[in-house]
């Protein structure tokens, strides 16, 4: 069966209404004279995307590489959304163009489950969709590769000045061999101002050329991609624009996703001045790369000043120095001095932490602006007031109104007092690996603080409730950011939201009217990303507080129902699902307590660095384990809005409970075809594998080598 599956080359696409798939080929038919050959491999796959007030055109590019040493025959498939059109196919061999044909829906549904019958492949399950371009590929050369260009193009709808692209890259997990580049780069253009533009599935890059030009893209090496591409972006007049998503899963309830977005071109003045606080360890540990990068980093920051910005440097080992006795005007003689005396800070002595703070916040004091505090260490606090309660005691008593950023460099460092540390003072933290470049790392960071548009902020609803929002203290808004908030909401229908903040000394409110649908098809993905953020926030809870049986139960809860794997839950992928859910929440209960006794060293730092990532807007599928290798996670499997574990090559539905009534069917006999004929949407579940078991409504199914071959039309009838 395996060999089967691998000579079709087949790579899973999931269609929806306005989906589009990437193109695949089946070596078909075979000779009968000669053995099965590997999969088909594909080199690389380049898509570009124009949208232009949402007319999208999608240009393809694949290669693929025919492992084989025989030419093979095969054909060209590529699943069409119901709303697009094929504009042009090009491939030529022997200098002949191949032409191709365009199916419709029927016969297109037909063809696939005519190959799903013969192939006994689950994979092409994915397929089943509204139409169907397919060309016959001769000779795919022995050893040799065949490139396919395709374009398409088709007119994005818009909901309330939201818009979705979406294409196909699942297909490409199913290559022989990982491709050597995956990139995607979409050219937007829009005549109304482009505010959020985001993606839930992909970490791309984002370059705002102007309020009605912007670059998407997303490029990655050596790689199986598993997820299909999904960007959303809104268009909108107001300066600061507001777009809300909605979910309603029958379970789970209701869930929202709300992006806060500015202009890219602000009007003059509306950029608040700010008071930046630059504190360096300089301590002996910090000698060599480290205070060099160190140096280089925060003279990019210097650089990098608003002209009514004020800023001061405090140096500080075992004694603390200042650059001036107070903040001063960021003019280019100050910051050219500045930089100068950066560079003349060396690196030795102990770590005074509690004094170095205390004096930079004795200097920031005041109200007006945004005050901004940068602290970079990588040590523990060994000279002075060493103690982590009364330092963070002292920090509270003195801080007016300063946010406080802190950098953690290399294993030394107390993660527990550091995320504290920021935490309780509406900053955040982030860590730098032996591995990691300060200089890029702290650099990146400052070009996204750089130019505050709005602080302070406060975000209400009214219409409708609202619980259980993500992250719980918002972040300051600057040029070119986008705050992402995910959240529980009851009720539905149009309700009003309040957007306000403080724009130096002056308070700026906004206000939307929006519309709380109970989507249940579209946006599906916002239950896990709301999920991982609310996971995070209680396991940072038991970390930085203490121990909660309750929390802990939750953690468990939620990790095994949509799937989210880190350190602390990745037990449960190995653990039996047949494991009753308060063994599962007490072997969860030590794992979270062990670890989170867990203060200094790499595994401190890498634990704290999964929680930034899974408080991040895009929830990725691997972690850093304790030793800071990336562990990618295999076992589970998000699908739709349901979450699948698999056990020993069987996928279990995370619903499912070892006391449910099942109903056994055996795969790919009449009953399955059946099944499948009246709920298309089971076809995406069952495309896992050969062996699966669903929960749907109150009925659960299990396909595997053995059960019903038959169903009557009564019995579908109480099935669904």
């Amino acid at each position: 069966m395996k060999r089967l599956s691998l000579i079709l080359g087949l790579l899973l696409v999931i269609l929806s209404a306005q989906a589009q798939g990437d193109g695949f080929i089946i070596p078909w038919p075979l000779p009968p004279d000669r053995p099965i050959p590997p999969a088909l491999s594909i080199k690389y796959h380049h898509v570009e995307i124009k949208i232009n007030n949402q007319y999208a055109q999608t240009s393809v590019d694949q290669v693929f590489k025919n492992n084989f040493h025989h030419d093979l025959e095969g054909t060209y498939i590529f699943p069409i959304p119901e709303d697009a059109s094929i504009t042009k196919f090009s491939m030529y061999i022997g200098g002949e163009e191949i032409k191709g044909e365009v199916l419709d829906k029927n016969e297109a549904k037909r063809i696939y489950e005519e190959i799903v019958r013969r192939k006994k492949d689950p994979a092409l399950l994915e397929y089943f969709g509204d139409g169907m371009f397919r060309a016959r590929v001769y000779p795919i050369l022995a050893n040799g590769e065949t490139r396919i260009k395709l374009n398409y193009s088709q007119v994005l709808k818009s909901y309330s000045g939201l818009c979705q692209y979406r294409y196909t890259l699942a297909t490409e997990k199913f290559s022989k061999d990982p491709l050597e580049t995956v990139k995607l780069t979409v050219d937007l253009t829009s005549d109304q101002p482009i505010k959020n533009i985001y993606s839930p599935t992909h970490d791309i890059k984002v370059e705002k050329l102007s309020d009605h030009k912007a670059k998407v893209s997303y490029v990655e090496e050596n790689t199986r991609p598993n997820k299909d591409f999904i960007l959303y972006y809104t268009v909108s007049n107001e300066d600061i624009g507001f777009s809300l998503l909605t979910f309603k899963d029958e379970k789970e309830g209701k869930f929202f996703l709300g992006m806060v977005s500015p202009k890219v071109q602000l009007p003059q003045g509306t950029k608040i001045k700010k008071k930046v606080l630059f504190i360096l360890d300089t301590s002996g540990s910090m000698s060599g790369k480290k205070i060099e990068q160190a140096q280089r980093a925060l003279a990019f920051c210097l650089n990098n000043l608003n002209k009514n910005d004020s800023f001061n440097i405090i140096d500080f080992d075992d004694q603390v120095k200042s650059f001036k006795n107070g903040l001063t005007l960021a003019t280019s003689q100050n910051v050219e001095d500045a930089i100068k005396f950066l560079n003349n800070c060396t690196a030795d002595g102990g770590t005074n932490i509690n004094e170095a703070l205390q004096t930079g916040l004795d200097q920031i004091k005041g109200e007006g602006g945004l005050n901004l505090v940068i602290f970079l260490t990588d040590g523990l606090p060994t000279v002075g007031n060493t103690n982590i309660k009364d330092i963070l005691k002292n920090v509270k008593e003195k801080n007016n109104n300063a946010k406080i950023f802190v950098f953690g460099v290399g294993y030394d460092v107390n993660t527990h007092f550091l995320d504290r540390l920021s935490q309780e003072n509406k900053g955040t933290s982030d860590y730098v690996s032996p591995d990691e470049d300060i200089e890029v790392k702290v650099s990146n960071f400052y070009k996204k603080i750089s130019s505050p548009v709005l602080a302070n902020i406060v975000l209400r609803f009214d219409g409708v409730k609202t619980s259980l929002i993500y992250p719980q203290q918002f972040p300051d808004i600057f040029e070119g950011s986008q705050l992402v908030i995910l959240g529980r909401f009851e009720g539905e229908g149009k309700a009003s939201v309040s957007l306000s903040g403080t724009a130096g000394d002056l308070r700026k409110d906004y206000s939307y009217s929006v519309n709380f649908t109970q989507e249940k098809e579209k946006n599906n993905f916002i239950p896990k990303l709301w999920a991982s953020r609310r996971v995070a926030y209680l396991i940072d809870q038991i970390r930085l507080y203490g121990e909660n049986n309750e929390l802990v139960d939750e953690i468990v809860k939620l990790s095994k129902k949509y799937g989210i794997i880190n350190e602390y839950t990745s037990f449960l992928i190995k653990a039996d699902y047949r494991l009753a859910d308060r063994e599962l929440m007490e072997q969860g209960v030590r794992v979270v307590e062990e670890k989170a006794k867990m203060d200094v060293g790499s595994g401190a730092v890498y634990q704290s660095k999964n929680l930034l990532a899974m408080q991040a807007p895009l929830s990725k599928d691997v972690y850093y384990d304790a030793s800071g290798k990336v562990q990618k996670v295999n076992e589970v499997m998000n699908v739709e809005n349901k979450t699948f574990f698999n056990k020993n090559g069987l996928w279990v539905d995370s619903e499912y409970e070892g006391k449910m009534e099942t109903i056994k069917i055996e795969k790919f006999s009449s009953a399955y075809f059946k099944i499948l004929a009246k709920n298309p949407k089971i076809a995406k579940y069952l495309s896992l594998g050969d062996n699966v078991i669903v929960v749907l409504n109150h009925t659960t199914i299990e396909i595997g080598e053995k059960g019903k071959t038959n169903l009557s039309d009564l019995e579908l009838r109480e099935l669904f």
